[in-house]
């Protein structure tokens, strides 16, 4: 394994447990799968308790949605879950700056400040979850309720399962 990621200080400051696994991420560059998915297909994981990290936009705030990645985010859904009128997607180039992780290793753990984070109720069926690790090609494998508590998240249903395309951190 590759040095520590920002992610896993922050995990091993807060003394969480997790399990970092890295995997060939090739396939999600050279087609259209997208880099949740082919973690889940390189990770053997079902896509459910795969998660994508998103970057929105709440009014003038930066907000984290993190989803399962055979979802898309529901903007209604998570503008209403942080009770603002409505939220839209960040920009890559913003996600890059905000988070200081590039587009496809976007981990909620050690983004440069703590951003108001909801992520979508569906952990809840899982003892454990796969994030970005900080790094295209690694994923972090932790408890939902300590991502819940390092974050200061919340959960609630913002996923909806369609066919449009949100591309993920």
């Amino acid at each position: 394994m590759k040095s520590a990621t920002p992610a896993m200080v922050a995990l091993d400051a807060a003394s969480v447990r997790y399990v970092a696994h890295a995997f060939d991420h090739d396939v999600a560059t050279s087609s259209d799968v997208g880099y949740g998915k082919a973690a889940a297909a390189a990770l053997g994981v079902a896509e459910e308790r795969v998660f994508k990290t998103l970057l929105a936009r709440a009014d003038r705030d930066f907000v984290v949605a993190i989803v399962p990645v055979n979802t898309t985010v529901s903007l209604k859904a998570l503008a209403s879950a942080l009770g603002v009128k409505r939220c839209e997607m960040a920009r890559p180039e913003d996600a890059q700056r905000v988070t200081g992780y590039v587009v496809g290793g976007i981990s909620p753990f050690g983004q440069k400040k703590l951003l108001a984070t909801v992520i979508d109720d569906s952990c809840a069926a899982f003892d454990t979850i796969y994030v970005s690790g900080g790094r295209r090609g690694l994923d972090l494998e932790v408890a939902p309720n300590d991502l819940v508590t390092v974050l200061r998240a919340h959960s609630a249903a913002i996923a909806q399962s369609d066919n449009r395309s949100v591309k993920e951190g």
